[in-house]
């Protein structure tokens, strides 16, 4: 099948599939007149690495994560550990957000939001840290 048989059924779009080809991630056969050629395990790859993007797994994470999964004598602690090692780093930027949060939220508060100049919104901002 061509590239927009393939980016339909994957659930990509055609230019992610070309620069998944690009950086080796899939390799599709190509036809006489040079066309990329997809089979059913591009077509599954190519979906595998739309669900794993879809987590927030990095290009690096998702080789390593098919390489895994490629390999039927792989151990499930070593997919284990790049997914807990993802987690901790959602689970980080959660905590991040939620301090981004507050403290937006208590300067939101503080600010009159009326047609003085004086604005702690702006002060706290213009403050070296």
């Amino acid at each position: 099948m061509n590239i927009g048989e393939a980016a339909t059924q994957a659930g990509l779009p055609a230019k992610t599939i070309r620069y998944y080809e690009d950086i080796g991630l899939v390799k599709p056969g190509r036809d006489a007149n040079g066309y990329r050629a997809f089979i059913a395990s591009d077509i599954h790859k190519l979906t595998f690495l739309a669900r794993a993007r879809a987590l927030g797994f990095s290009i690096e994470d998702c080789r390593d994560l098919l390489a895994l999964w490629e390999d039927t004598g792989r151990a499930s602690a070593d997919v284990r550990q790049i997914a807990e090692e993802h987690l901790a780093r959602i689970e980080s930027k959660i905590a991040d957000l939620g301090t981004m949060r507050d403290t937006l939220r208590v300067l939101v508060r503080d600010c009159a939001g009326d047609d003085r100049p004086d604005c702690p919104i702006l002060q706290t901002l213009g403050n070296p840290s």
